[in-house]
């Protein structure tokens, strides 16, 4: 390790850019769902969590977006299919 470095051509910004589409916020979660998407993604073999996390907002957007008629009709085709 050197004694000094000179960050005199140093530029404040993210370590990591942002991919397009995207964006970059702090969001506080409980402990326990954190821990819940975490072992999660241990199970699975690896990963990331914030994928995850992401998915499952998604998904829940999308359901949320299906008229009511359509999720009961969805709903009760996987439950015949379960049945059967």
């Amino acid at each position: 390790m050197r004694k000094e470095y000179d960050f005199g051509s140093a530029r404040r910004g993210s370590v990591v850019a942002v991919q397009p589409g995207k964006t970059r916020i702090t969001i506080r979660l409980d402990n326990e769902i954190l821990t819940w998407f975490k072992e999660q993604v241990e199970r699975a073999g690896g990963g990331n969590y914030q994928s995850i996390i992401n998915a499952a907002l998604r998904e829940h957007v999308e359901s949320r977006r299906e008229p009511l008629e359509a999720t009961l009709r969805r709903v009760i085709r996987e439950e015949l299919k379960r049945a059967s």
